[in-house]
């Protein structure tokens, strides 16, 4: 889908903008990610060295004005780039919600003030956090270079993220470890359910590289 979104802004202004302007919304919320995550997991103190809610509302305002850009472009120019123009506001509202997973990292690190721990967990946790770093990284130059291939074995490496984050999400509810105290597996069920979620909506990110418009966020077909 990203191919035929390319050839549209390449000879309209507002969809260049539009297009340029999601970039800049996937790196403000790699940023909020990872200094959200770093507090976190690395510090025993909650203060964070960026505005998580300024960054967020930057981001929100980047989404509306992606919205507004794409609808004067249709406007204007009838519906023969349509799925184009839609393709990318169903992006930006992935990116804008991986912003809202990030203020949520945030809120518990505001409110849990100490270092989180996994305990049991913590090789797990860290394995999680290392693949959604690496797709945000991987999925800013997938998105970039429209990147289908790349595309692919992103989502094939990182399948069963999902699955490890909710299989120890439901270990914390079930309380098969007495050894966490009630706050340390909330804030760790909270985080990990904001890990699953972010990568999630990256995955979908991806998707639109790899998908036609009514694919994207669904997993890709194999080729024939």
């Amino acid at each position: 889908m990203i191919k035929e979104i390319l050839d549209v802004f390449r000879n309209d202004s507002l969809m260049e903008r539009a297009y340029n302007r999601s970039f800049e919304m996937l790196h403000l919320t790699q940023e909020m990610f990872l200094e959200a995550k770093n507090v976190l997991r690395e510090t025993d103190e909650n203060n964070l060295d960026i505005d998580i809610d300024d960054q967020d509302s930057e981001v929100n305002k980047y989404q509306r004005d992606v919205r507004k850009d794409v609808f004067t472009h249709l406007a204007l120019g009838g519906n023969e780039e349509l799925a184009s123009g839609l393709a990318l506001v169903s992006i930006v509202i992935d990116i804008e919600r991986i912003g809202d997973y990030t203020k949520n990292i945030a809120s518990i690190a505001k409110n849990y003030k100490q270092k989180l721990h996994g305990g049991v967990f913590e090789e797990r946790i860290v394995k999680l956090e290392d693949a959604v770093e690496d797709s945000f990284k991987r999925a800013i130059a997938i998105f970039e270079k429209s990147d289908e291939e790349a595309g692919r074995e992103l989502i094939k490496e990182y399948k069963w993220v999902s699955k490890e984050a909710d299989d120890m999400i439901d270990s914390l509810i079930r309380e098969e470890d007495p050894n966490f105290t009630s706050g340390c597996a909330a804030s760790l069920t909270m985080y990990l359910r904001s890990l699953k979620r972010t990568h999630s909506h990256l995955r979908n990110v991806v998707t639109s590289v790899v998908n036609p418009f009514h694919r994207i966020g669904f997993k890709p077909k194999k080729k024939k």
